[in-house]
């Protein structure tokens, strides 16, 4: 009997030690949980993930996946989100028809957000467009400045020009004939004409005596 009072003591003691244990750990999931919401309802989605990934890892409960879903829809992260809700929808079977439609609306804007994220991914990838370069304008030239015309000289006026006559120079003075060259040839001719003619009257008569003009 005492050996059957030791054994039943034995169980109670381990049933007290396991119940302990249980209760324990069922107090730290508590707070934890606690920490996760109010880190999720402040908007540190990412400290909020890591808890509810904690507490589905220990538990293996199918609520944590749709926290971990509604976390990562905050994020922005669709894809996640996305495989979150379903693993939801999947695990858990006691959802309601309310709580289904719910899910799959979530599901819904992730996938519009998926899409919309990869069309602007594919709009930052294509090299943006260089503008046309803008057109310079030309310098213009100032304009030529007007160069005044030379001004002709009055056409001459038709009175009759007025010829400046030069004074002739004097005339060169006469000279005497006697100074003439041919004068004195003249006079040297007649002179020996005159003894050539005297010559020869005189050849053929006889001299006549003085004072006489002529002999017979």
């Amino acid at each position: 009997m005492w050996l059957s009072f030791k054994r039943c003591g034995v169980v109670l003691v381990i049933a007290s030690v396991v119940s302990f244990s249980f209760g324990g750990s069922a107090l730290a999931d508590r707070a934890t949980e606690l920490k996760a919401r109010e880190d999720f309802a402040a908007g540190r989605y990412e400290e909020a993930l890591q808890l509810f990934a904690k507490l589905y890892a220990e538990t293996l409960h199918p609520v944590y996946l749709r926290n971990i879903g509604r976390c990562r829809q905050n994020m922005r992260e669709p894809q996640k989100a996305i495989d979150a809700f379903r693993d939801y929808l999947t695990k858990n079977k006691k959802m309601s028809d309310e709580e289904r439609t719910e899910i799959e609306g979530y599901i819904h804007e992730m996938e519009v957000l998926r899409d919309e994220q990869a069309k602007q991914a594919a709009v930052a990838q294509v090299p943006p467009v260089a503008p046309p370069p803008t057109a310079v304008p030309r310098p213009v030239a100032p304009p030529p400045t007007a160069v005044p015309r030379a001004v002709a000289p009055p056409p001459p006026s038709s009175a009759p020009a007025i010829t400046l006559a030069s004074t002739p120079p004097p005339a060169a003075q006469e000279s005497p004939i006697y100074a003439k060259w041919w004068f004195w040839t003249a006079v040297g001719v007649v002179v020996a004409g005159g003894v050539v003619g005297a010559l020869a009257l005189r050849g053929g008569r006889p001299d006549c005596p003085a004072g006489v003009l002529a002999c017979k």
